[in-house]
């Protein structure tokens, strides 16, 4: 007969946390009228996890754990077949949510504690915005579904079968690189997107102002600019939204920067720092003149995961890509920032990405890298103004253009300072 094994710390720490995980989505799970299952239930379910766990891991046998969370899965069906929910619900998230905690109590004497607690959190966000889920699934249009399943063929389908080589002049192209900034954008624009379906126009020019500039600054520009022209009442209104939009773009530009450079994080945090700084001193002074708002105007953003509008942004990120990589070997940074410059003006993502993209490689110093980006954030709020003057006229430009120089001002001044 062998000694029996003296209980470790570690052990009974693996039963404290599933305890814990249980408890939490007891709690949750426990402001339900007529649950089957509440507090106690999941913690014991979540501990009988973690001893299935160990009895398959003593006797050798991993059908102990199986055989555990169909049990589990069989009660709660009984349950629920037996008592029926008053409400009609089927119980089968109870049914599934006891299953999970039984499976993150075996997680975690399995050595797994983090990503147990990770998931069982994430399953208690599940479980108690029911409510808030249904609506966001019921105000989905086909167009959003639509966008929802592209962007997944763009990161799931085609970025996994690109080649991850350089190819051509300079090795400059890289087609999963150049992909995966292609995804990266349409990502974070889809959110934007998504964003202002939800929040809708009648949160405020401040959401419509934040949400259109993670979607499409330019887009907001010109929808408010051309509603401004032909209602004069909608003046202060838009140069808030515009003003909140062209602030958003650096918010969004040192996301996507810290995802694919985070040596410059705080570099460009500086600089655009700066801008936001100078920019939102003069919005916020005209966000408190601003009076009461009526239903207001929604930009029409073009679905950013659409397969010719992904093929659109590879193809003009690629050709950016080469065209700073040979004119920074023929003419050196001026010819780099000449790029920043003419691409800057109606698309400021693919000389970022680029830009970050040769510093990544040691073609480009941190210096220059930010220089390149600033330059075409200013030649982007150059050309922003000026469809504010075309579209939207002098009354319009009358209270954007102080901030878009603020704006401008802000940026210099960082550069000042990073250099």
């Amino acid at each position: 007969m062998t000694p029996l094994e003296q209980t470790t710390p570690e052990q009974l720490q693996a039963f404290a946390t599933s305890l814990a995980i249980g408890l939490l989505i007891g709690l949750e799970r426990e402001r339900k009228a007529d649950a089957k299952a509440g507090l106690r239930t999941y913690a014991l379910v979540a501990m009988l996890g973690a001893l299935s766990a160990l009895l398959a891991t003593r006797s050798g046998s991993g059908w102990i754990v199986a055989i555990g969370i169909l049990a589990v899965g069989a009660m709660m069906i009984a349950a629920v077949n037996i008592d029926p929910h008053d409400d009609g619900d089927p119980g089968t998230t109870s049914v599934v949510a006891a299953m999970v905690c039984f499976g993150l109590g075996a997680t975690v004497w399995y050595g797994h504690a983090e990503l147990a607690v990770m998931l069982a959190i994430a399953t208690t966000v599940l479980l108690y915005f029911k409510a808030q889920l249904h609506g966001i699934s019921a105000s989905l249009t086909h167009r959003d579904l639509i966008s929802i399943l592209q962007f997944a063929v763009l990161s799931f389908v085609v970025l996994p079968i690109l080649p991850d080589r350089n190819y051509g002049p300079y090795a400059a192209i890289n087609p999963h690189q150049v992909w995966w900034m292609v995804v990266l954008i349409s990502g974070v624009s889809l959110a934007g997107y998504a964003a202002l379906r939800i929040a809708g126009s009648r949160h405020g020019a401040a959401l419509i102002g934040i949400f259109g500039g993670f979607a499409s600054s330019t887009a907001t520009t010109m929808v408010f600019a051309r509603h401004a022209r032909e209602r004069v009442d909608l003046v202060r209104t838009a140069t808030l939204v515009i003003l909140l939009a062209n602030l958003v773009v650096m918010v969004r530009l040192w996301l996507v920067s810290a995802a694919v450079a985070p040596a410059l994080m705080l570099s460009l945090g500086i600089v655009f720092g700066a801008g936001i700084a100078g920019g939102l001193a003069v919005t916020l002074y005209g966000w408190r003149r601003l009076g009461a708002q009526a239903d207001l105007p929604m930009p029409e953003v073009k679905n950013p995961t659409e397969i010719r509008t992904a093929l659109s942004f590879a193809l003009l990120y690629a050709v950016v890509l080469f065209l700073s990589a040979w004119l920074q070997d023929v003419a050196g940074n001026r010819g780099l920032y000449l790029v920043a410059l003419a691409s800057g003006l109606t698309d400021v993502d693919a000389i970022t990405l680029s830009s970050l993209r040769l510093f990544n490689l040691e073609k480009l110093a941190a210096q220059q890298t930010v220089i390149v980006i600033a330059l075409a954030v200013l030649s982007n709020l150059v050309f922003k103004s000026g469809l504010v003057i075309v579209i939207g006229g002098m009354a319009l430009a009358r209270h954007v253009l102080p901030g878009m120089v603020a704006i401008a001002a802000g940026i210099g001044t960082g550069l000042l300072v990073f250099s």
